[in-house]
C-alpha cells in the first residue's frame, strides 16, 4: 500500500487547505530542529573534550597515588593501610545541572574529602601519607570526570534522538505530505474542470430548450400557392 494512502484528509479544498497547513508545520518544525541540532553538536563536542581532559586528569591522578600507596606497603605492610584508612571519612558529592536547548545534564560538581580526625591515628610511613594527598586529589579528578562523562553522554543521546527526528521529517514525512498535495491538487483541477464543463453543457441544454418553435412554410413568388377545386 502507498505511503500516502494513510494520510487521511477530508476532500476538496478542506483537505487540500489541511495539508498545506501540516506542510507548512512539518518544514517549520524541521528547520528549528536543524538548528537545535547544530547548537546541540557544538555543546557536545565542547563536553566531549571535557571529559577527555578530565579523563586524562583522573587517570594521571590515580597513577601517582597507587604509585605512592605501593611504596607505603613495600615499607609497612598491608596492616599499615588499613591502620591509615580507619580515620578517613567518606567523601561528600554536590552536583550542579544546567539546560543547553532543553536538555537537563550536569554542569559542575563540588567534591569534598573530609580531614582526618584529630584523634585518628597517622600514615604509618611518608609514602602513605603522599598516598593520602594522592588519593584525595584522585577523588576529587574522578568526580570531574563522572560529571563532564555524564554530561557528554545525556547531551549526545539528544543528539541523536534530534538527527533521528530531522531525518524521518525529512525523508519521510515531509516527502509524503507534499505527495499527497500534488494529489490533492491534482483531484481538486480535475474535478473543477468537470464541473465547468457540466455547467457549459448545462447551459448550452437550458438555452436551446428556452429557444421558441418556428415553423416554416413554403410561398411561391406571387404568394400562396392556390388550392384545386374538387370537381
Amino acid at each position: 500500500m502507498n505511503a500516502v494512502a494513510t494520510l487521511r484528509t477530508p476532500p476538496g479544498r478542506a483537505g487540500r487547505l489541511r495539508l498545506r497547513h501540516s506542510l507548512a508545520v512539518a518544514v517549520r518544525g524541521a528547520d528549528l530542529l536543524e538548528k537545535k541540532l547544530r547548537i546541540l553538536r557544538m555543546e557536545h563536542q565542547r563536553l566531549v573534550q571535557a571529559e577527555e581532559a578530565c579523563s586524562a586528569a583522573w587517570r594521571t591522578r590515580l597513577q601517582e597515588a597507587e604509585t605512592w600507596l605501593l611504596r607505603g606497603l613495600v615499607l609497612s605492610g598491608e596492616h599499615a593501610l588499613h591502620s591509615a584508612a580507619a580515620g578517613l571519612a567518606p567523601a561528600d558529592v554536590t552536583v550542579g545541572w544546567t539546560a543547553s536547548m532543553g536538555v537537563r545534564h550536569p554542569s559542575e560538581i563540588s567534591c569534598t574529602v573530609p580531614a582526618r580526625a584529630p584523634g585518628a591515628a597517622a600514615p604509618g610511613n611518608t609514602a602513605l601519607v603522599h598516598a593520602e594527598a594522592a588519593y584525595r586529589q584522585a577523588v576529587q579528578a574522578a568526580a570531574d570526570y563522572a560529571c563532564a562523562r555524564a554530561a557528554a553522554r545525556i547531551v549526545g543521546a539528544e543528539v541523536t534522538s534530534t538527527s533521528q527526528r530531522v531525518r524521518a521529517l525529512q525523508r519521510h514525512w515531509i516527502p509524503r505530505l507534499q505527495e499527497a498535495l500534488a494529489r490533492a491538487d491534482l483531484t481538486l483541477e480535475q474535478s473543477e474542470h468537470e464541473d465547468s464543463v457540466r455547467r457549459r453543457w448545462a447551459a448550452q441544454v437550458s438555452t436551446e430548450s428556452d429557444r421558441p418553435t418556428e415553423r416554416k412554410q413554403s410561398h411561391g413568388p406571387d404568394g400562396p400557392a392556390p388550392t384545386a377545386d374538387k370537381p
